[in-house]
């Protein structure tokens, strides 16, 4: 098999420069300043995926061994924008507020460094300079677009989103940068996910947070759909707010997502949920959590394919 020969990509960023391959299917960072296309050999493409995330390694492959998949596939994403096409999605019942959800831009808190370690980002958000190493071991060690929305709104709507002294637990929480943000503003956080992303969900949150006068943020194994009463008991385990970003892709464990988001949100509790939406399947999932959670749009990001939703318990 030859190469695979990379699109326009971020030069600075080393997750870009090798997932450039992949972006047909899994999204990209905000438009930056294009390099010249490079090459990378096939050995360098990630040879361990995340289980929790399995984004389908048949999938990724036949993307980059057929261009008419890579064509396929961004024709769907096209039709998904605004979920005119997809199954089970309707413009006149897509969102249940009242209220028109704010339009808002991703802005630039990537903050430009010279280092000679290509797999650390770093960003500014809350005044805090934080530093994110990432790794191509897994796609749950990347910084994805929905988290970078995510943590832009938290930063910027405080007095709405009041995290302080708020117990906060964020599901597949990655490299850690929206629990890193929420610790910031003053939140316990619990940040969960596999246990083979947790070495670097530690880094990352202790690297940020320690000797800050904030509450120091916990790190712990979660499994969608797995041993949550025992983990996790309803009794002594109430959240203030759920936190997901860009958990919602192609992968196959999505009941197990949804089965989670509703034994954690309990009355009370609010889930906040950033997405970018790539596939038919992703409206999908957003109307089954429509069926058991009360849905609100609060904000799109129409550059980027992401909406932000609140969601909370019906009532009785």
């Amino acid at each position: 098999m030859e190469a695979a020969t990379m699109p326009e990509t971020r030069k600075d960023c080393w997750s870009c420069q090798m997932l450039g391959t992949l972006r047909s299917c899994w999204g990209s960072h905000l438009p930056f300043t294009p390099v010249r296309p490079m090459t990378i050999p096939e050995s360098s493409i990630p040879a361990m995926i995340s289980t929790q995330h399995r984004p389908l390694r048949n999938e990724i492959q036949r993307a980059m061994d057929c261009p008419s998949r890579e064509k396929e596939l961004n024709e769907q994403q096209s039709e998904c924008q605004d979920g005119s096409n997809c199954p089970d999605y309707s413009p006149a019942t897509a969102e249940s507020n009242s209220e028109s959800p704010r339009i808002l831009k991703i802005l630039q808190k990537w903050i430009p460094t010279v280092s000679p370690y290509f797999d650390k980002e770093h960003y500014c958000y809350a005044d805090h300079q934080i530093t994110i190493q990432e790794s191509l071991d897994h796609f749950g060690a990347i910084v994805w677009p929905g988290a970078l929305a995510l943590s832009q709104y938290l930063e910027s709507n405080q007095q709405e989103i009041n995290l302080k002294d708020k117990k906060v637990l964020e599901i597949g929480a990655g490299t850690g940068l929206v629990s890193i943000v929420a610790s910031i503003l003053g939140a316990y956080v619990t940040a969960t996910d596999l246990p083979e992303v947790l070495e670097n969900l530690k880094l990352n949150i202790s690297r940020n947070t320690q000797n800050m006068n904030i509450h120091q943020p916990e790190v712990r194994k979660l499994v969608w759909g797995e041993d949550l009463n025992e983990d996790f008991p309803k009794s002594t385990h109430h959240y203030d707010f759920i936190l997901a970003s860009d958990v919602v892709y192609h992968h196959t464990s999505l009941d197990p997502l949804l089965t989670t988001m509703a034994y954690l949100c309990q009355p009370g509790t609010v889930l906040l949920w950033a997405n970018k939406f790539r596939f038919s399947t992703d409206f999908e999932f957003l109307e089954k959590v429509r069926n058991i959670l009360i849905v609100t749009l609060l904000a799109e990001f129409p550059e980027s394919n992401i909406k932000l939703f609140k969601a909370t318990v019906k009532e009785n």
